[in-house]
């Protein structure tokens, strides 16, 4: 049901048939970057806090960690993640799938600046075993975000 969600919304924008669908897990950043054969960076992980202004979703590379002082001072809260067995109901995913296409409505969707140093990410489709190749332009419209954040830290 998942995958169908993300894939409906991403046939708004003529992206649907790029969805790949992996031969093992994806669930994690480590397993997509194995699955789709690249570097953990390029995947683009999907992170669920709940502020209390409601849930919202933060895409960034895959080798990047919150910056809590920087999540703090941007959204006016501590960076709270939303618990694995409440991310279905609240998002519209399950763990490991969690992308911002098919979202439930309420849902706000930021971009981390992290983003802007890759030509192309691949964030999850819905499901633990997919993904899609996006460039940051498209990313950025299918997504619907809400705007850009900086509120990582890369481990060098």
């Amino acid at each position: 049901m998942s995958l169908e969600k993300a894939k409906n919304h991403l046939e708004k924008f003529g992206l649907s048939d790029r969805i790949r669908i992996a031969k093992e897990s994806t669930a994690t950043v480590a397993l997509a970057a194995k699955a789709f054969d690249c570097e953990e960076k390029k995947i683009a992980k999907t992170l669920s806090f709940m502020l209390p202004s409601g849930p919202i979703l933060v895409l960034a590379v895959g080798d990047a960690r919150i910056d809590n002082a920087k999540f703090k001072h941007t959204f006016a809260a501590k960076a709270k993640m939303i618990k694995p067995e409440e991310c279905e109901q609240i998002i519209g995913h399950a763990p490991g799938g969690v992308c911002p296409f098919g979202i439930n409505e309420g849902v706000k969707v930021y971009l981390d600046e992290s983003l802007k140093s890759m030509d192309s990410v691949l964030p999850a489709c819905g499901t633990s075993d997919t993904g899609i190749e996006l460039t940051i332009p498209e990313l950025e419209k299918s997504s619907c975000c809400t705007g850009w954040v900086d509120i990582t830290k890369t481990l060098d």
